[in-house]
């Protein structure tokens, strides 16, 4: 479980969708910190509208103790003033050190899917730590966790996700399963007629037997866009952990196209893993005993 949780809170449905995955994943001696992020700029209010400012962070403190009373548990509070709310989170992420940011969606489609707003896209987009995202409506009816799904491709990325993801299972009881979505690359289809090496059903059975190779992990495989096959997996898990390889230029994660679009798409909780959690190599997701 994580050590260091930052949960962004709004006073809405997706702050207290955020809280109730964030309980989720705290370990039972962790850290739990709720954060208001008011936009604006901060150096505006040094100095120049002492009222203001002090009637702006008064709402602010007010909100997110009330989140916190709301939540039932032992838990800090932050209140933050920045220019977006994706920012001001990554900032106290950092000032904290946090090991995973919890932010909720906007809302769920008919079809059942998560709807990002501009503020848990901008969550998800530069964050130095582990950023999960919990559905529409998490808080009404939060499940028990008893699978939790991989996102794998023998990559060092879904290697962590997978280490991760058993210190999780083994926490919860949960089943533990992960799935290789296979394809045919473009470059192939475009020189011509597909060559015998490129077979979907032999793509499909290889990537099986990779996965079936993982010890204690159901194994599926199956040929498709990684991140549609991704999402519709998602549907029979109750969190669905990924790793991503989209970074910057010292490590925060950027929402490459795999992990924006599942984070669009995905039917339970996501986590999406940095680089940086990974290269802490699991300190901040120790398993018990």
């Amino acid at each position: 479980m994580f050590n260091n949780v930052l949960a962004g809170v709004d006073g809405c449905e997706g702050g207290r969708d955020a809280v109730a995955l964030a309980k989720t994943l705290a370990a039972e001696d962790g850290r739990l910190t709720f954060a208001y992020v008011y936009r604006g700029d901060p150096h505006r209010w040094r100095g120049s509208s002492p009222p203001l400012e002090a009637a702006e962070e008064e709402r602010a403190r007010q909100l997110v103790e009330k989140a916190r009373e709301e939540a039932g548990v032992t838990a800090q509070v932050r209140w933050h003033g920045a220019f977006t709310v994706g920012r001001g989170l990554h900032e106290l992420a950092e000032r904290i050190g946090a090991d995973v940011l919890v932010v909720g969606s906007s809302r769920r489609s008919l079809m059942g899917r998560v709807l990002l707003g501009n503020d848990t896209s901008a969550a998800l987009n530069g964050s130095p730590c582990a950023v999960a995202i919990a559905p529409a409506g998490y808080a009404r009816q939060p499940s028990a966790i008893r699978e939790i799904g991989v996102g794998y491709d023998g990559s060092p990325e879904s290697e962590h996700a997978l280490k991760v993801a058993r210190a999780l299972a083994e926490r919860h009881g949960a089943k533990l399963s992960a799935l290789e979505a296979v394809s045919i690359p473009e470059y192939a289809i475009a020189t011509g007629p597909m060559p015998a090496a490129y077979s979907v059903d032999e793509l499909v059975e290889d990537a099986r037997r990779h996965v079936s190779m993982l010890e204690e992990v159901e194994p599926h495989a199956i040929y498709g866009h990684p991140a549609e096959e991704l999402a519709l997996y998602s549907a029979s898990t109750d969190l669905l952990v990924l790793g991503s390889r989209s970074y910057g230029p010292i490590g925060r994660l950027v929402h490459g196209s795999t992990s924006h679009r599942l984070a669009r798409t995905a039917r339970c909780p996501l986590l999406i893993l940095t680089r940086a959690s990974r290269e802490a190599d699991m300190r901040s997701v120790p398993s018990d005993g």
